[in-house]
């Protein structure tokens, strides 16, 4: 006999969260195409405007990339100019990744693409309910929470049904 969920909530956000993440990621692979960017390009853009630069194996691990796609990434971006890498002054061993000014004129028109492609999406959210749906999901990636799995795995007993 399966297992029934003790709190079962009226509506489950996976699906409804899926389905917004595949419309959203159709459309700015589209706005993307016409500026030789696909969104893995986008985020080491911005991972490295944020940043300033960034050792290649410090972005590697930031974006939960290895080595070999790292580099691939890298050479991508390198060949359009929208990158530059060089030796590190204090460890020759070492490649310093930084946003060249024709990256950061590429990356800001792709933002100026994305922010339609948001309207476009999340059209039917007011400006406030938007910034509010950035809050929640930003708290959401970053907080750590127990999976149903790991739950039903936990040895103290103190778990809740998923």
């Amino acid at each position: 006999m399966p297992a029934t969920p003790v709190d079962q909530p009226e509506h489950r956000l996976a699906p409804l969260l899926d389905h917004l993440a595949r419309r959203m990621r159709l459309r700015v692979e589209t706005v993307l195409a016409p500026l030789g960017l696909r969104p893995r390009h986008l985020v080491a853009l911005t991972v490295l405007r944020a940043q300033g630069g960034s050792s290649q194996q410090a972005l590697a691990g930031t974006l939960a990339m290895d080595g070999t796609n790292i580099v691939g990434l890298l050479n991508e971006l390198e060949g359009e100019r929208l990158i530059e890498r060089r030796r590190s002054p204090e460890d020759r061993r070492r490649h310093v990744v930084e946003l060249t000014d024709a990256g950061a004129r590429r990356l800001n028109e792709a933002e100026c693409a994305l922010a339609a492609v948001e309207g476009e999406v999340l059209g039917a959210l007011d400006p406030g309910q938007r910034e509010t749906l950035y809050e929640l999901l930003q708290r959401a990636a970053t907080g750590t929470a127990v999976t149903c799995i790991e739950a039903l795995e936990d040895p103290s007993g103190d778990a809740q049904a998923c």
